[in-house]
């Protein structure tokens, strides 16, 4: 089995560690590298070229959102997750412009932690419950003020129409509600006690529907069109 390639990047010694039996515990995944700051982060991802980056953003030398601008512009193929315990406005949408794919507290579980590892490598976009609704609520805020100050267009060629998307079953509207709250296959699954692989192929039929290319970009094209809120 080829594993995932795991680097850490955390100022606290204890952190990488917890965070290394956590991760080499996983028969799927491996810690090839650890660093105590930004500049090494950057440095030990040129050398090791690792698959996914746990990044944390308050380091010494260079912060989390400098080094992931860094490596992503030298290793586009790269996948780095911020983990931190911050869940302030300006870090979650700097470190989402810098390039991150997901956005996790410290506090999460092992399991979604490896999960989102997994997701990271597959192009999924991983968010902690509260930075999804944080993401989701300046969207539909950008949203409603260009509506409001562009007003309408005035042209001599119709309007170009939305796509028309295939209507998703209860089931699906059901899902794409729980992942619009953020909540990874793991915690769907138990909440509608249904198998993971069931979810999965839900979320497939989900992606395939809305014509996305992962989680958050159905969520936000369902967003648009008015299929899910943040009630």
């Amino acid at each position: 089995m080829t594993k995932i390639r795991v680097l850490l990047a955390d100022d606290q010694d204890i952190i990488r560690t917890g965070l290394t039996i956590i991760l080499n515990h996983q028969d799927d995944l491996e810690v090839v590298g650890q660093a105590a700051d930004g500049v090494e982060a950057v440095e030990m991802a040129g050398q090791l070229h690792p698959d996914v980056i746990l990044m944390d953003i308050k380091m010494p030398r260079l912060n989390g959102i400098q080094a992931t601008r860094q490596i992503i512009t030298a290793l586009p193929r790269t996948q780095i997750i911020i983990l931190t315990t911050y869940d302030t406005d300006d870090w979650v949408f700097d470190g989402i412009r810098a390039g991150a794919v997901g956005y996790l507290l410290k506090d999460t579980s092992g399991d979604n932690l490896a999960d989102a590892v997994r997701g990271a490598l597959r192009g999924e976009s991983q968010m902690d419950p509260t930075v999804a609704r944080k993401v989701l609520r300046e969207f539909q805020h950008v949203t409603a003020a260009h509506r409001t100050t562009t007003g309408p267009v005035v042209t001599t060629q119709p309007a170009p129409e939305e796509e028309p998307l295939e209507k998703l079953t209860d089931r699906e509207e059901e899902i794409l509600k729980l992942l619009a709250a953020g909540l990874p296959n793991r915690e769907i699954a138990q909440k509608l006690a249904l198998s993971e692989g069931t979810v999965k192929n839900h979320i497939s039929a989900i992606l395939a529907k809305l014509h996305a290319n992962d989680r958050t970009q159905a969520v936000l094209t369902a967003l648009k069109r008015g299929l899910v809120d943040l009630k």
